[in-house]
């Protein structure tokens, strides 16, 4: 058998990719711990360099966890403009291979290499060049997962890290699934996976060995069908290109539970500027703009408005998000934090643009445009709206 006789699959996933990307930007922080993530006592680590994560760091932990784990850990507050213009150049990569391409985030992805093998060789040597190709082109590594199946191949891409490639082929795949932890089949989360080890089932070959009826009694139908289906390596599901993103936005959590509205306007304008720039850089507009506001009891509300035409302008994001904030009425109620949601996104290319009599020939969108031109050139934050050049009540924590 062939190297990589029956795969046509691949999961390629970025290393490390922001805080990967970040180290290509400074050079001088090669092979030293990295954490990208907000500062402070409520910061949240969203990526860390291998360095980092050798001292127990991992994503979604507490920035100050993360720091006492590993004191000497440089900490950036990220930059998702820059990571979105990384991505979507792998991503151009990734379809001059195939057309096949269906992204899971900004930094992983499944590829269908079937149609590519006679230009450029079996799943293992495709992988083996794109690797090549990712490095050569972006300064950043990632890992390849080569198998039969989407599942499969997610599984070994993560085995493969970091900066590896594992093929997994169908003669080997209960040989590499069943010694695994129940935990690391697709759809057992904590609560899953405690059910599954108060059942006694420890490893996907326990679980490959229980009669489908007896996971469907214990964790239901859908859940127990499909489980049982994964723990015998069996997915059906094909790479699907393309398949559109549904909402992006960006949250923050306060240094500390604030309760004065113009800080909180103003962080609102920060989320909006920033969910607008990842709406622009992933070619999107937005349809539906949603606020999240958690209190200070960690109680959290979500209220949604539907715009008269879709949009990608941060002033038209902020002036929605204010509406939704102001009209809850919360006078001076002590928030912990607050976020800013895009929504039913639609193709930029493809959203007519409402016309106004009399507008300006050059708007808020082509101010946005070039601040976006500004800050691919001198880093984030190059331009930006003045209300945000002057901050109190510092939030700490962006999500994505």
């Amino acid at each position: 058998m062939g190297p990589a006789e029956g795969c046509t699959v691949l999961h390629v996933d970025m290393d490390a990719f922001f805080a990967s990307v970040e180290v290509r930007r400074r050079p001088e922080l090669a092979g030293t711990p990295v954490i990208v993530g907000g500062a402070g006592n409520r910061g949240v680590v969203t990526s860390a360099t291998y360095e980092a994560r050798r001292y127990g760091v991992h994503a979604a932990m507490p920035t100050a966890r993360a720091l006492r784990l590993c004191p000497t850990a440089t900490v950036l507050p990220g930059d998702m403009a820059l990571y979105g213009e990384v991505s979507r150049s792998v991503m151009a990569l990734f379809r001059s291979i195939t057309p096949l391409v269906e992204p899971l985030s900004l930094d992983e992805a499944f590829l269908d290499v079937a149609g590519a093998g006679r230009r450029l060789g079996d799943a293992v040597e495709i992988g083996e060049y794109l690797r090549a190709r990712v490095f050569d082109e972006q300064g950043i590594t990632c890992s390849v997962g080569v198998a039969g199946t989407k599942f499969v191949a997610k599984l070994a891409s993560t085995r493969a890290k970091p900066d590896g490639l594992l093929v997994v082929r169908p003669p080997e795949v209960m040989g590499f699934l069943h010694p695994l932890p129940v935990g690391a089949v697709w759809g057992v989360g904590p609560k899953t996976e405690e059910t599954l080890l108060r059942l006694g089932l420890r490893t996907v070959g326990d679980l490959a060995h229980v009669p489908a009826r007896t996971l469907q009694r214990a964790l239901g139908a859908a859940a127990g069908s499909s489980l049982h289906e994964l723990a015998w390596g069996r997915d059906p599901r094909r790479v699907v290109p393309d398949e559109p993103e549904r909402s992006t936005g960006a949250e923050e959590t306060f240094a500390s539970d604030v309760d004065d509205p113009a800080v909180i306007h103003r962080e609102l304008l920060r989320l909006a500027e920033r969910t607008a720039g990842r709406l622009r850089s992933i070619g999107c507009l937005a349809r539906t703009v949603t606020i999240k506001v958690r209190f200070a009891d960690f109680a959290t509300i979500t209220r949604s408005r539907t715009l008269g035409a879709p949009t990608d302008v941060g002033q038209e994001l902020y002036d929605t998000a204010r509406a939704l904030y102001d009209a809850l009425g919360l006078q001076r109620a002590r928030i912990r934090l607050v976020g800013v949601r895009a929504e039913r996104l639609v193709p930029a290319d493809a959203a007519p643009r409402q016309l106004e009599l009399g507008a300006r020939e050059h708007g808020r969108r082509e101010a946005e445009l070039a601040a976006d031109r500004a800050a691919r050139r001198f880093g984030a934050g190059a331009v930006r709206p003045a209300t945000l050049l002057h901050r109190s009540g510092g939030s700490r924590q962006a999500g994505r």
